[in-house]
């Protein structure tokens, strides 16, 4: 079971790749083809712990590694 840090830092995480690319709760939701930005406000929030297939979709959709989305210790590098 992750630690609530690992939950914190994979939102914090997910907020900086969202917040660089521009996009909305509701952008966000758009693109990963969810009908509401809820799920993933909890997320950013570290509230809720994600599942393997969102991970998969926000690597996808970011160009970013899962090791980098969900090792506490493995900061983003981001591409411009």
């Amino acid at each position: 079971m992750p630690s609530q840090r690992t939950i914190e830092r994979f939102g914090e995480k997910l907020h900086s790749l969202r917040v660089r690319h521009d996009m909305t709760l509701q952008g966000l939701a758009n693109e990963l083809g969810l009908t509401s930005h809820s799920y993933i406000s909890e997320l950013e929030a570290g509230k809720k712990i994600p599942t393997a297939e969102f991970v998969l979709n926000v690597a996808r959709l970011f160009g970013v590694t899962t090791d980098e989305l969900l090792k506490d210790e493995l900061e983003l590098t981001i591409s411009e």
